[in-house]
């Protein structure tokens, strides 16, 4: 496919041959010609050796060329790619970077990536306040993500005081808007309160919408909590209808 042809398409008509079925080809085809979501996308393709050969080196290389467009979900997996050491050395500074101007231009994830780099010092000067800050405006921006990571803040007592409602709030609310990680702080706060019931509940959503090593981090914590045998149970039966 060359510039032309991809540039007669509309951008309709882009975004659906990109989520397309047997999509590889085209995807490849629009990346070689320069169209930057091409190039993020087929990145990530690469990273996940998804529908691809998995190849790091690669899909880094990709995300640095979709990134030089100015396409932000690039630039933040550059600096996914650097937090991690995926395709390239580790360099923490560089990825907090990466993710302080994908923040600064409006991208959530990125909000959420740089502010845990704030929370942890990682690659940047510790700053919870900043950190928070970050988060609860990718939180209004509806994600869920950051969300959870607001009730631990509250949880834990970050910054504000400690305030269990404000986590259990924050934590349902991402829960039902899907993040796998919520719906476990959501059910492990149900257990709590004597909510049973509803915590197995939301402990087998958890379990199907988290990856194999959350789950077995989840079940490892859940064997010795007051909900024992029968969370575990709940999480791995949501796992395996995943």
């Amino acid at each position: 496919m060359t510039r032309d042809e991809l540039d007669a398409l509309s951008p309709d008509e882009v975004k659906a041959r990109l989520a397309a079925p047997n999509r590889a080809a085209f995807i490849r085809a629009a990346a070689r010609a320069g169209q930057a979501d091409a190039q993020a996308v087929y990145g990530q393709m690469l990273l996940d050796g998804r529908e691809v050969p998995r190849d790091e080196a690669a899909a880094f290389g990709w995300f640095r060329r979709a990134a030089a467009q100015q396409h932000l979900m690039a630039l933040n997996m550059v600096g996914r790619c650097y937090d991690l050491g995926q395709g390239t050395a580790v360099e923490k500074a560089r990825a907090a970077e990466c993710f302080r101007v994908a923040a600064a231009r409006g991208l959530p994830e990125a909000m959420y990536n740089y502010a845990t780099s704030l929370t942890l010092g990682d690659g940047v000067a510790e700053d919870r306040p900043a950190a928070l800050a970050w988060l609860e405006r990718a939180a209004e921006r509806g994600f869920a993500k950051a969300l959870n990571f607001v009730g631990q803040f509250h949880e834990d007592g970050w910054v504000v005081e400690r305030d269990m409602a404000q986590a259990a709030d924050c934590y349902a609310r991402a829960a039902e808007a899907g993040d796998f990680r919520a719906m476990f702080n959501h059910a492990r706060l149900l257990a709590s309160a004597g909510e049973r019931h509803g915590a197995l509940a939301w402990l087998r959503c958890a379990g199907a919408a988290g990856n194999p090593r959350f789950v077995g981090k989840a079940a490892a914590w859940l064997a010795a909590s007051t909900l024992g045998a029968d969370g575990v149970a709940a999480l791995q039966e949501g796992a395996r209808r995943c």
